[in-house]
């Protein structure tokens, strides 16, 4: 597993790279354009390139990339299927140009409309986005189930993947917190298992590419996304600790997105626990196999 956190990059990818380093991250999450407006960023070259210059002798061994929020692939507004379809494909080209795992993106939200009339649009767009990109994936992930958001459960994950042609392009990044707010009681190592066993079952293994290591402010079910720094929240230390170790996660990008123990965004501190819960979850495992 590598561990790591979102950071900013404020000042270019080498700039993000150095906070992620400064964090002592594995893997770095950072946004492919401003989250507060439209206008994409215009990645410099020779940024890119230095940062591409960085990656290979680590420590960072990877970087993904989230979608703003702005983003609903899910509306039937006509104007905000353009400007979604567009960030998404600047997203996707970003990813393609620095070599990311993949694109983070909240599958959309309803908003009203019965699930059915929305998973079809939500499909064509990611359908559109793939063909005309190439390389980099696009990662659905699962959400906290609030209002109309869709992607709350595999069997919804799974269906907004066929729909969309079942490209291998399409995989999954999965948010320990948005699962337990959702209602997947996580708080365990073997909760967690039969969980992912539900998981494997209906989305298959090669879909998940990510991991989103963050605790939840809120109790089982509440369906409301607030995180909390690993260990201090309703999942607690065990409950990180087990998502952490999960064998299955094995070499996969775990993110913590914040806000951390310092109140703003995740810091060493927040990084060093989580790898110290890695460790526990380790051990924790060990002992019940001997």
């Amino acid at each position: 597993m590598l561990v790591g956190a979102h950071v900013s990059t404020s000042g270019g990818l080498v700039e993000a790279h150095r906070r992620g380093v400064e964090r002592g991250c594995q893997a770095i999450q950072i946004w492919g354009q401003s989250p507060r407006q439209w206008r994409p960023t215009r990645w410099k070259q020779d940024d890119i390139d230095a940062f591409l210059e960085l990656m290979p002798d680590g420590p960072i061994d990877a970087v993904v990339i989230h979608a703003v929020y702005l983003i609903n692939c899910a509306t039937s507004d006509r104007e905000m299927q353009r400007k979604s379809l567009a960030s998404l494909i600047h997203h996707l080209e970003l990813g393609e140009a620095i070599g990311a795992v993949g694109v983070v993106l909240h599958p959309g939200s309803a908003k009203g409309e019965p699930h059915e009339e929305a998973l079809p649009r939500v499909a064509g767009m990611l359908k559109t986005a793939l063909g005309e990109t190439e390389g980099c994936r696009i990662l659905l992930e699962n959400t906290a189930g609030a209002g109309d958001t869709l992607g709350r459960s595999f069997e919804e994950l799974d269906a907004l993947t066929r729909k969309a042609g079942a490209s291998k392009r399409l995989g999954l990044c999965l948010d320990s917190c948005h699962m337990f707010a959702s209602g997947f009681d996580i708080s365990t190592a073997d909760k967690l298992a039969d969980v992912i066993d539900r998981c494997v079952e209906i989305v298959g293994t090669d879909r998940l590419a990510c991991l989103h290591a963050n605790d939840s402010l809120t109790p089982l079910g509440s369906n409301r996304d607030r995180h909390a720094p690993p260990g201090d929240g309703e999942l607690g230390p065990r409950g990180c600790a087990a998502f952490l170790s999960e064998p299955r996660f094995e070499g996969l990008p775990a993110i913590f997105e914040g806000p951390g123990v310092e109140g703003k965004a995740a810091a060493k501190g927040d990084v060093d626990r989580m790898k110290q819960l890695r460790e526990s979850g380790r051990r924790a495992r060990r002992r019940r196999k001997s």
